[in-house]
C-alpha cells in the first residue's frame, strides 16, 4: 500500500497533535506536526535529506498571528526558510522551492480573499477546520491528483477576487511598460530595497539623476510612495534587481580596486 507523508502545521498545539492522531489511525497515512512555518522547512528538509519527503502540507490559514502582528502579509518572492511567519508565505515558499509537495489551507471561516491569496501562492485547497475527517482525507488524495478544493460556497468570491487580481496586474503590467529602459532598472532597484545612495552607486550615477528617475518612476505608476511602487511593480512581475550585475544585466567584478565589466 503506498503511504500519504503529511504535514501539519499549526501553531494551536492541540489542535495540531489532536489532527495529526486522527490522521495516523488511518492505514495509509504518516503524518507529523509542526509548530510554526520555520518549523515546518525544517521538517521538509530533514524528511527530504533522509528520502522520505512529504507528500501533503496541511497548513494553518491563520499560522503565526499568536507571534506577529500581520499574519496576513502578502507574500512576495523569496527563497524557502527565509524569514516565513504567516501560512500564506508558507505555501508560497514551499510551491516555490518543493513543487512536488501540495500545500492545502485549513481555515476556521470562509475567507474568499485569502482563500484566492492562498490559491495564487500554490495552494490545492481550502478547507475548514471543523470539517468531517473523511472530508479531510478525500481532499488529501484528491490534491495528490491534481486536484484543486474548494468549499462550494467560496468558489464564486474566490473566481471574483482572482478576475480582480487579473485586471489590476493587467493595469501595473501597462503602467511598468511606460517606463523608461532606466527606469525600469530603477525600479527593479527599489524593489530589491536598495536606497537612493546605493541605487546610484549600483546604476553609476548622481544621487540626484536617481531622485529624478525615481520621481518619475512614481508619476507614471501613479503612486505617492517607493512602497505603492514596489507593490505595484511586483503584481506586473517585476522581480528585483539581481544583486550579483550591474546596469543592463552586465556582470560586475572587482579588479584591482576597480570596478570592471
Amino acid at each position: 500500500m503506498a503511504r500519504i507523508r503529511v504535514l501539519v502545521v499549526d501553531d494551536h498545539r492541540i489542535f495540531a497533535e489532536s489532527l495529526a492522531a486522527a490522521l495516523a489511525a488511518e492505514p495509509d497515512v504518516d503524518v507529523s506536526a509542526a509548530g510554526s512555518g520555520p518549523a515546518a522547512l525544517r521538517a521538509l528538509e530533514r524528511a527530504a535529506a533522509e528520502g522520505r519527503g512529504y507528500d501533503v502540507l496541511l497548513v494553518d490559514a491563520e499560522l503565526g498571528a499568536l507571534t506577529t502582528g500581520d499574519a496576513h502579509a502578502a507574500p512576495g518572492p523569496r527563497q524557502e526558510g527565509v524569514g516565513v511567519v504567516d501560512g500564506i508565505s508558507l505555501v508560497a515558499g514551499v510551491s516555490s522551492g518543493r513543487p512536488a509537495v501540495r500545500s492545502v489551507v485549513l481555515a476556521e471561516k470562509d475567507d474568499p480573499r485569502a482563500a484566492a491569496r492562498a490559491l495564487q501562492a500554490g495552494a490545492s485547497g481550502w478547507v475548514a477546520k471543523d470539517c468531517s475527517l473523511q472530508r479531510l482525507l478525500a481532499v488529501i488524495r484528491g490534491v495528490l491528483r491534481d486536484e484543486t478544493h474548494l468549499p462550494p460556497a467560496l468558489l464564486t468570491g474566490v473566481l471574483r477576487e482572482l478576475t480582480a487580481a487579473r485586471k489590476h496586474r493587467t493595469e501595473s503590467e501597462r503602467l511598468v511598460e511606460s517606463l523608461t529602459p532606466r527606469e525600469r532598472e530603477v525600479l527593479r532597484c527599489m524593489v530589491a530595497g536598495l536606497g537612493r545612495k546605493a541605487v546610484a552607486e549600483r546604476l553609476f550615477l548622481s544621487p540626484h539623476t536617481v531622485r529624478t528617475h525615481m520621481q518619475n518612476v512614481l508619476g507614471k505608476l501613479g503612486v505617492h510612495s517607493t512602497l505603492a511602487a514596489v507593490a505595484l511593480a511586483r503584481r506586473a512581475g517585476v522581480g528585483p534587481a539581481d544583486p550579483a550585475t550591474g546596469p543592463l544585466g552586465r556582470d560586475v567584478v572587482e579588479r584591482g580596486g576597480q570596478l570592471a565589466q
